[in-house]
C-alpha cells in the first residue's frame, strides 16, 4: 500500500521486513510491529532511535490500516516510494562484461505474480528484472514485496520505456529467448546455447492473458517452451502460471 502524502511504501510480511532489516535498514522511515515480533526485532530498534527513526507497537488492525493488507503478519516498515531504476547502457554493459543474464517481463500485470517471479529470481541466483513503463505492467507494491519473501533486497529492478528498443538494441550482445507455448526449443536450450554462445541470457516472460507479443516473437533469437512430462499425450491444462514458469525456467537455467 502507498502512502502517497508521504511517498511511502508499507512493506509487510516478516521474511520481507526482516531482509529489508539485513541489507537496507537506511531505508526505514517507520517501523510497527505486534507485541509478539518485539523481541524478533529489538536489535533494529536501537539503530532507529539513533535515526530518531519512530517505531511504535500497535494493534494487528492498525497494522492492516497501515499495510493495505490483513497478511501484514505483524510487522510494517514504512520505506520512501522510490522511482524504479531506468536500465541504460552503462547497466548493460555491466551485464556484458560480467556475463549477467537477465529476466524482461512482457506486462505481467498482477503484483503477486511479479513477487514470485522476483523470489525465484533471487533463489536461483538472477539479479536483474526488467519491467515495461506500461499501465498493463505491474510495478514494486506492497503486495509484490510480501510474496517475494525478501527477494527484492537480492534482485535488481530496472525499467524501459520501450520493450521493442531493448531487445533490438541487445541483438547479438545477450542471446533473447522468447517463453512461449508455441515454441520449438525446449528450455534446456537457454543454457545450452548461452555455453555455446558464451553470451549471457535476456528471457522474456509473456504477461497472464496472452503470453509474449507478436512484437516481441520477432526479436527474439530462439522460442522455448516448457516441455510437459508425458510427450506422447497433450496436457489437460496448455501453460502454466507466469510465476510457476519462470520458476522451472530459471532451474533448468541453473542445472
Amino acid at each position: 500500500m502507498k502512502n502517497d502524502a508521504r511517498k511511502e511504501l508499507a512493506v509487510c510480511g516478516f521474511e520481507a521486513v526482516k531482509a529489508l532489516v539485513k541489507n537496507n535498514p537506511q531505508k526505514i522511515r517507520r517501523f510497527y510491529y505486534t507485541r509478539d515480533r518485539m523481541m524478533e526485532f529489538k536489535d533494529l530498534f536501537k539503530s532507529l532511535a539513533q535515526r530518531k527513526v519512530p517505531y511504535n507497537n500497535i494493534p494487528e488492525g492498525e497494522l492492516e490500516k497501515l499495510s493495505g493488507t490483513p497478511h501484514h503478519q505483524g510487522v510494517v516498515a514504512m520505506i520512501a516510494q522510490e522511482e524504479i531504476s531506468h536500465l541504460n547502457m552503462e547497466i548493460t554493459d555491466g551485464w556484458l562484461h560480467r556475463k549477467e543474464s537477465a529476466i524482461l517481463l512482457d506486462r505481467v500485470g498482477n503484483a503477486n505474480n511479479l513477487g514470485a517471479i522476483v523470489r525465484s529470481a533471487a533463489f536461483f541466483g538472477f539479479k536483474n528484472v526488467i519491467i515495461p513503463r506500461d499501465e498493463a505492467q505491474s510495478s514494486v507494491t506492497t503486495s509484490s514485496y510480501r510474496v517475494a519473501q525478501g527477494g527484492m533486497e537480492y534482485v535488481n529492478v530496472y525499467s524501459i520505456q520501450s520493450i521493442e528498443k531493448l531487445l533490438v538494441s541487445m541483438q547479438g550482445k545477450m542471446l533473447r529467448f522468447g517463453t512461449d507455448v508455441r515454441g520449438k526449443a525446449p528450455i534446456s536450450k537457454i543454457s545450452e546455447l548461452c555455453r555455446e554462445k558464451n553470451k549471457p541470457a535476456l528471457i522474456v516472460l509473456g504477461n497472464e492473458e496472452h503470453g509474449i507479443s507478436e512484437l516481441v516473437r520477432k526479436n527474439c533469437d530462439e522460442l522455448v517452451t516448457i516441455p510437459y512430462g508425458k510427450q506422447s499425450e497433450k496436457p489437460a491444462i496448455e501453460s502454466l502460471n507466469v510465476a510457476q514458469a519462470a520458476a522451472v525456467i530459471f532451474y533448468e537455467c541453473c542445472k
